[in-house]
């Protein structure tokens, strides 16, 4: 009787052994599954002063970093102004946003009477051009506190899915960002970048109908949803659905909230400001109207309320979730020129490494970064402006000065306005001031010790050289190498009987080198070949 049972059992289990393989599968994709840690940083006390210190982390660190939360808003308004120019009313409002939002997951973790009160998460939404350090303001925060953080552009986003990435996406990629581990990830912040795209800037009658289904399905995430940690897409998801079916045992969930997640949106706003502009003009018309506002598009955007972003194309439920709004304005020539010289991690430091690789020292006067930001104010597009113009400054500066010995360069107001003008002006004083017989007589030396044969250039060869130095824009010892780099091997296959170990290099030797070694190395044969 008992066997029977065993047996109806045994029929009752028909994928016992498909499940055992697929587990076995499932076990070895996951253990070669990389999924690279999230660069936590932590921040240090010395003397009351905070300092960065880079340091990875592991999660239970983490973790308990953000139990222990103690920032206080001006102590990080403090850390960002270290990195980023201008936007202090940014700063303030973020500061606060995140020290609100970190100290109730502190409490809510710390004691669990906390965790069943009421709290309005305080999502924000940043307006500003682009260029201005949206991105950059969030990136720095997370680095500073660290938690997990993800950024992405709205426009990705579809309402289906399908065609366009799926919304729940993004808590996925919080998670890998936290290294798979789900209670971090449900602390984390993820940031969302143009979001004025899903929608338009025209009223209800030309709203984007899928830009409103993402605006919905984002509505979920920064409400409180659960989200599956796997896709119905994923690969690893489907084996495991493969596994359940037929099993008794139930699948376990395995899912992350995003009660606690901090939500960021940001975008450009374009035309934002022309709706807030008729509203409030609409406003100022008869004897109560006030003194009247400038045109710029900034101060429009600081006073941008909710009707406003809806006549924008938002849906009500969708922007109501925002209740943290700051406005960033657009960086001019002060600030630009700011960027380059006081703040930490300023692209010009990029550069000086650049040229270091090349072992040159590079330096900017004043009126160099004066007139960069200038250049760059006028490209409109804020700190990128300067990456723009710093590569066309400096792209055949660096093309052409690591080929010579110039090891210190000084970029000047000329050298911005025209740069090839300042490169040549760069190589000519350098050909004149360089010492001519010295570079060739270390050339002579490094070659005689590689091939135990001394060159003896005659005068019109060493003018030659010269020529084609001044004419290529490279060093004597450059040219030199790149004109007889064949010539070691060869002449020691000449020399191979002779008493004597110099070669004569005539003028020929210099202006045609292939030819002249493959003359001297056919006579060398033919003489053989006589004798």
């Amino acid at each position: 009787m008992v066997e029977k049972e065993k047996e109806s059992d045994d029929k009752q289990n028909p994928f016992e052994e498909l499940t055992k393989q697929f587990s076995d599968i499932l076990g070895k994709v996951r253990a070669n599954v990389q999924i690279a840690p999230f660069p936590f940083n932590r921040v240090g006390e010395a003397e009351g002063e905070k300092d960065s210190i880079d340091e990875e982390i592991d999660d239970k660190e983490a973790l308990k970093r953000i139990e222990n939360f103690n920032f206080r808003p001006k102590e990080i308004k403090e850390y960002l102004d270290r990195f980023i120019i201008s936007q202090d009313e940014a700063k303030k409002v973020l500061s606060v946003a995140i020290c609100d939002h970190y100290n109730h997951i502190r409490n809510i973790i710390g004691q669990k009477v906390h965790r069943n009160r009421e709290y309005m998460k305080q999502n924000v939404l940043i307006l500003g051009p682009t260029g201005v350090g949206k991105t950059y303001l969030i990136k720095t925060i997370a680095k500073l506190i660290g938690v997990p953080f993800v950024k992405a552009d709205a426009t990705k986003f579809s309402e289906t899915g399908y065609v366009g990435g799926d919304v729940e996406d993004l808590v996925r990629n919080l998670i890998k960002v936290a290294n798979g581990n789900v209670n971090l990830a449900q602390y984390g912040i993820i940031f969302i970048d143009e979001i004025d795209k899903i929608t338009n800037a025209f009223g209800d009658m030309s709203r984007d109908v899928s830009g409103r289904g993402v605006q919905i399905n984002l509505l979920k995430l920064m409400e409180e949803t659960d989200v599956s940690i796997f896709s119905q897409t994923d690969m690893l998801n489907q084996m495991r659905t493969l596994m359940s079916f037929g099993s008794s045992k139930k699948q376990s969930a395995e899912k992350v909230n995003t009660k606690d997640i901090l939500f960021i949106v940001s975008g450009a706003f374009d035309k934002l400001g022309d709706i807030v502009k008729r509203r409030m003009g609409a406003a100022q018309i008869g004897f109560g109207a006030t003194e009247k506002l400038t045109d710029r598009d900034f101060e429009f955007l600081t006073q941008a309320q909710t009707e406003d972003f809806i006549k924008y194309g938002f849906e009500p439920e969708f922007i109501g979730r925002l209740p943290v709004r700051v406005a960033c304005k657009a960086l001019g020539e002060p600030e630009l020129e700011k960027i380059l010289s006081s703040v930490e991690g300023s692209i010009v430091r990029q550069y000086r490494e650049d040229f270091k690789g090349y072992g040159i020292s590079l330096d900017f006067n004043d009126g160099a970064l004066k007139e960069i930001a200038r250049e760059a104010a006028k490209e409109k597009t804020g700190a990128r402006g300067l990456l723009t113009i710093l590569e066309r400054v400096f792209r055949d500066m660096k093309f052409e000065l690591p080929s010579t010995e110039i090891r210190n360069i000084t970029l000047d107001i000329e050298g911005v306005k025209n740069p090839p003008k300042y490169l040549e002006n760069i190589l000519k004083n350098y050909h004149k001031a360089s010492d001519f017989l010295g570079d060739m007589e270390r050339f002579i030396e490094s070659f005689e010790g590689n091939f135990g044969i001394h060159l003896d250039f005659t005068p019109l060869a060493v003018e030659e050289i010269k020529k084609i130095a001044e004419e290529s824009r490279m060093s004597i010892v450059a040219v030199c190498n790149r004109l007889f780099e064949d010539f070691g091997y060869g002449l020691q296959l000449l020399l191979k009987d002779s008493e004597s170990k110099s070669f004569e290099m005539p003028w020929e030797a210099v202006r045609y080198p292939d030819k002249f070694l493959s003359e001297q190395i056919t006579n060398f044969y033919k003489n053989l070949k006589d004798k």
